[in-house]
C-alpha cells in the first residue's frame, strides 16, 4: 500500500507541475489528460483489439519457447555429449539481440503473427534454457550417487530428480524469459505488425497523439507486470515448500 500511494504521490506532483505552467502550449499531456485519453480508448473498446491481440501473440510464442528450452536446458545439464553438441549453437546466437531478428522473421513469416511468435520465442527461450540449464548442473553428485545405488532408471531420473531440483531456476528463467518476451514483441509490432499495441503506439505517434503513446505505454506496464505476477502464483502453487521472501515484487 505505501508503494502504490508513493506512485500516486508522484503523479499528483507532476500534475501540478503541468497546471503552475505558464505556456499550456506543450506536446507532452498531464497525467489528467493521459488519463482521460484512457478511459476514452477503454471505452471506444478498439484498444482491448489491440490487448487481445498482443496477448495471445506473447502467450503462444512464450509457450512455444518454454517447451523447448525447458527439455533441451534439462538434457544439456544431464548429457555433457549432448551439451557439447549444442552449447556451440546457443553461444553464438544468445549473444544477437530479439530485435535484430525482424528483418529476417518478416522475410521468413512475413508481416502478421508468424513473425511476431518468431521474435518472441528468441526473446524467451535463452533466458529459460540458460536458467534450466544451470539448475540441472547444479544438482548435488549425491543425488546422482543415490540414484545409481537404487538403480533408478534414466528417464525416471530425469523426470523425477532432475526436473524437480532444477524448478526454482526453470520459474527464474521463466519470468526472466516472459519480460524478455514482451519486450521483444513490443519491438517487433512497432516495426512489422499491422495490430497490437506496439502498432497502437507507432500509429499515434505519427497522428501526434502523444497521450494515446503514453496510454499504450503504461498498458504495456501493467500487461508486464501482471504477466510476471502471474508466474509467481503459479509459483507457489507449483512449489509451496520453497520459503517465501516478504517481499515478491520482482
Amino acid at each position: 500500500m505505501k508503494k502504490w500511494l508513493t506512485f500516486a504521490a508522484v503523479i499528483i506532483i507532476i500534475q501540478l507541475f503541468f497546471v503552475a505552467l505558464p505556456d499550456k502550449n506543450t506536446f507532452l499531456p498531464s497525467p489528467l489528460g493521459v488519463f482521460l485519453s484512457l478511459a476514452d480508448q477503454l471505452q471506444q473498446g478498439e484498444i482491448w483489439l489491440h490487448i487481445a491481440t498482443s496477448l495471445a501473440r506473447v502467450v503462444i510464442g512464450f509457450l512455444l519457447a518454454a517447451s523447448l528450452a525447458i527439455p533441451l536446458g534439462i538434457l544439456s545439464g544431464y548429457s555433457r555429449t549432448f551439451n557439447d553438441f549444442l552449447k556451440p549453437f546457443v553461444e553464438i546466437l544468445r549473444p544477437i539481440p530479439p530485435i535484430a531478428w525482424i528483418p529476417i522473421a518478416i522475410l521468413l513469416f512475413g508481416v502478421g503473427n508468424g513473425s511476431s511468435y518468431f521474435i518472441v520465442f528468441l526473446g524467451a527461450f535463452f533466458p529459460i534454457f540458460t536458467n534450466t540449464y544451470f539448475g540441472s548442473v547444479s544438482l548435488p553428485v549425491v543425488y546422482r550417487n543415490v540414484a545409481l545405488s537404487f538403480e533408478v532408471g534414466r528417464n525416471k531420473f530425469i523426470t523425477k530428480i532432475l526436473f524437480y531440483f532444477s524448478l526454482p531456476y526453470i520459474f527464474t528463467g521463466l519470468k526472466i524469459g516472459i519480460g524478455m518476451a514482451w519486450m521483444s514483441l513490443i519491438a517487433a509490432e512497432l516495426i512489422g505488425a499491422q495490430s497490437g499495441l506496439g502498432y497502437f503506439i507507432q500509429i499515434n505517434r505519427l497522428l501526434l497523439r502523444i497521450d494515446n503513446v503514453i496510454v499504450g505505454m503504461i498498458l504495456i506496464g501493467a500487461i508486464g507486470l501482471a504477466l510476471a505476477r502471474s508466474l509467481t502464483v503459479l509459483e507457489k502453487k507449483i512449489m509451496p515448500w520453497l520459503p517465501q521472501s516478504k517481499d515478491s515484487s520482482y
